[in-house]
């Protein structure tokens, strides 16, 4: 800042040079509060000068050299009735506005954003990102957010900013209805609809939102936890195969130190273990796959235990029941018994060999009847 002075009391040169990065409203400093007329102002480019006379906004200045005279002065000089000029010095209040652009400033939740998430239902989301903004409309930011403050930051702001962003991002979230796990790669299209949703929040005070980006949104750290683990299952695929892989590399380090008979005998329990462990996980409930596959065994073929002269003979089963029946030695009042049964029976009473004397042949004419 540099200023001149005429008599020790009349500045002759207003102008404001910002060796900060973080001011963006400078009410320039006067002596005696008063400036003389035809006195310099000079705006440089990324500000904009504003004239407030007595509490009103009048004059406002673009960059470039301004001689302050009644000619450049229309409002001013209309609420102070200068109808033909003057040459006195007068009163007024001279506000820099900085219009460039103020970039990387943080936003972020303080709580979780409680969403419904179509794959896994109701989720707590943390978001957090940048945004820049530029003053856009200078006596509209005077007016709303700076008043009578000689030197405003954008930090006295951007605390309000941030509530507003916040509020929006929760919104703009739930419109969207971006699942969970697509929410990264949409973080460009997902900023730049948000951008457009706070934008006129923004507008109400004087400023334009030039862009706000999205760094992160997460999930809380037990869902993450357990998101990690179920992406480890899907890398490992075959557990039966990783375990015996696992129990290999271990007992293959071990049977280095311990020689190559203790590597035999760990090598085997450790492909017991490993072939428990895959059991234990796999969907057979402990089978393996080729086992849960088997058919069931045949079903075998009762053994009958035939009654001949009092004396027991067999077992017999299939065709050995056929060669009793063709030999005469089984017939339908011959006692048989098998494993199941109560006790000795006539054949003729048990299906199983009843049906043998319906294809039995003829006894032979002339032969000795059937003991």
């Amino acid at each position: 800042m540099a200023f001149g002075i005429f008599g020790g009391q009349f500045i002759d040169v207003i102008e404001w040079t910002d060796d900060t990065s973080d001011t963006m409203v400078y009410r320039f400093e006067r002596q005696g509060n008063e400036i003389k007329y035809g006195a310099m102002l000079t705006v440089r480019e990324g500000q904009v000068a504003v004239m407030v006379n007595e509490g009103e906004v009048a004059d406002v200045f673009d960059p470039g050299l301004w001689q302050l005279e009644t000619a450049n002065l229309p409002v001013l000089s209309t609420l102070q009735s200068w109808k033909y000029g003057f040459n006195s010095p007068f009163k007024c209040e001279v506000y820099f506005i900085n219009t460039k652009r103020f970039s990387d400033l943080k936003w972020g939740t303080k709580n979780p954003i409680m969403l419904r998430d179509a794959e896994f239902g109701p989720v707590r989301l943390r978001a957090f990102g940048t945004y820049e903004i530029r003053v856009s409309d200078p006596v509209e930011f005077l007016r709303e957010v700076v008043g009578t403050d000689g030197r405003f930051s954008v930090d006295e702001v951007s605390n309000q900013l941030r509530n507003l962003i916040v509020s929006r991002v929760a919104v703009g979230l739930g419109k969207a209805k971006i699942p969970a796990l697509d929410l990264a790669a949409n973080y460009m299209e997902l900023g730049d609809f948000l951008t457009n949703l706070v934008g006129p929040d923004f507008a109400a005070y004087g400023l334009n939102l030039q862009k706000l980006l999205i760094e992160n949104i997460s999930l809380p750290p037990n869902v993450e936890e357990a998101l990690d683990k179920r992406s480890s299952m899907g890398v490992i695929g075959d557990l039966n195969k990783y375990m015996k892989f696992q129990a290999a590399e271990s007992l293959t380090a071990d049977g280095e130190a311990g020689g190559a008979a203790a590597t035999g005998a760990g090598m085997g329990m450790g492909l017991a273990m490993a072939q428990q462990m895959a059991a234990a996980f796999s969907p057979s409930g402990g089978a393996s796959p080729a086992a849960a596959a088997a058919p069931p065994p045949l079903p075998s073929e009762p053994s009958y235990y035939i009654a001949v002269n009092g004396a027991q003979t067999g077992p017999f089963q299939g065709h050995a029941l056929h060669d009793e029946v063709a030999g005469g030695r089984l017939h339908a009042d011959t006692l048989v018994w098998a494993a199941g049964m109560a006790a000795w029976t006539r054949a003729s009473d048990v299906p199983a060999i009843a049906r043998l004397f319906d294809v039995a042949p003829p006894p032979i004419p002339g032969s000795p009847p059937p003991l």
